[in-house]
Parts: structure tokens; C-alpha cells; sequence
């Protein structure tokens, strides 16, 4: 699975994968920006994907001018309260202070509001974070409620705030859209089908009424507004 906007590729993270992520989770880089901060070891990693590798738990490798430059995830998804929790980790710092990970998430929330009529989604940052806490606030996040006194700070975003609190941001990025991706589009693949997630989101489309444009492409579906 593929969401393509602003010159930017989330591809769902598969096994072969696994081992690369962990190479670069475990970087000192990253490592003092998360809440754990041990070393992984392949074993831990094997089992952490074992785990996250279903329906409720979207991870994605942000893939930027064709190079692999960090993960985004989409986490805890409740398809019926339609609510996750969001995270976002770069390994190549040269993107960090530009609008490459703002991009990557504005590609997430779009599918989630407008594909999936999402109703909230909650990312943590830790309070001694200001760059992270600017990222999040610039996009539309609003810190939840008695966060005052917690390291890790959990925020919330909903549709209305994503369009109001976000639109600056929103209109900023469009200067980055592409011919090849244009509006954007979610790509399901042929490992999707054959896993069956692709039909439970074709089926929650179905159920919950979402009319999108759809485009076949040798095997694998193109969605799009």
C-alpha cells in the first residue's frame, strides 16, 4: 500500500524492511528524541513487527527523491470510533527543519479525513521537544487535556481543526505537488490483496459510504478524490 502527495511515497513497511528501520531506530540521532531509548535488537524488532503487522497499525517508510528517509506510523486504529495515534521519526537530518516531515504527515491526515472520514487522531511529543511541538501545533494539533505534568505529551487533531488551525500550512505545501502524484492517491498493490487488507478497506468504503474515483493499474487499485 502506497499514499503519494507532494512528491512524497508512504509505502506500507513490509518484512524486508524490518532490519534497515532497525539500523537507523537505533541511531543516536533518533534515539534521544523517543521515549525508549535502548538499543533494539533484531529479535525485539522481529517481534515489534510481528505485533504491529495487521489491521489496527499502519506503518509507512517516507520515501523523499527516491530515497528512504524515515517512518510514519498510523497506530491503535479504532475503524469504528475511527480514531489512531500518529508518529513520525526522520533519520536523515538534512530534512529534519524543512517541510519533508510536515509533507509526510499532510499526506497521512488527508487519507484519514477525506478517505476514511477519520474522526481524531492523537500524536505524543515530548514536552522538551520545541521543534516537534511547533510541527505538531503548525499542522493543527491542540494538546489534550492535564498533559500540564506528563513527559510525553499527548495532542489531538480533528477534521475541523485540520482545515482551520492547519490551512496555512496546507496552502504552503501545495506549492510541492507534482505532476506524477498530483492531487494524491492511495495505491493498493497486489501483497495487499493478497493479505486481504485491501478488501476490508474497499469493504469499509462500501459500509461507511465513501465515494472515491477509482483507476485499476495491472493487478493493484488507485483511489482518489
Amino acid at each position: 500500500m502506497k499514499i503519494c502527495k507532494y512528491g512524497i511515497t508512504l509505502s506500507r513497511l513490509r518484512q524486508e524492511d524490518i532490519e534497515f528501520v532497525r539500523e537507523k531506530r537505533n541511531s543516536e540521532e533518533v534515539r534521544r528524541f523517543m521515549e525508549f531509548r535502548d538499543e533494539i535488537t533484531p529479535d525485539m524488532q522481529q517481534k515489534w513487527f510481528d505485533s504491529i503487522n495487521n489491521f489496527e497499525n499502519f506503518y509507512y517508510l517516507i520515501e523523499y527523491k527516491g530515497q528512504k528517509i524515515g517512518l510514519l506510523n498510523d497506530k491503535n486504529m479504532n475503524w469504528i470510533a475511527r480514531t489512531s495515534e500518529s508518529g513520525l521519526f526522520l533519520w536523515d537530518e538534512s530534512y529534519i527543519n524543512t517541510m519533508v516531515p510536515v509533507l509526510a504527515s499532510l499526506c497521512l491526515l488527508e487519507v484519514g479525513f477525506y478517505y476514511l472520514n477519520w474522526n481524531t487522531s492523537f500524536i505524543k511529543v515530548l514536552r522538551d521537544n520545541p521543534k516537534a511541538i511547533e510541527y505538531v501545533n503548525n499542522i493543527g494539533y491542540l494538546v489534550c487535556e492535564g498533559q500540564e505534568n506528563v513527559e510525553n505529551q499527548q495532542y489531538y487533531l480533528t477534521k475541523e481543526l485540520f482545515e482551520t488551525r492547519g490551512k496555512k500550512i496546507q496552502k504552503a505545501a501545495r506549492a510541492f505537488m507534482d505532476e506524477e502524484s498530483g492531487e494524491g492517491y492511495l495505491l493498493l498493490e497486489p501483497a495487499d490483496y493478497e493479505s486481504g487488507i485491501a478488501q476490508i478497506i474497499e469493504n469499509y468504503f462500501l459500509e461507511n459510504q465513501i465515494y472515491l474515483h477509482r483507476r485499476g493499474i495491472k493487478g493493484s487499485r488507485m483511489y482518489f478524490r
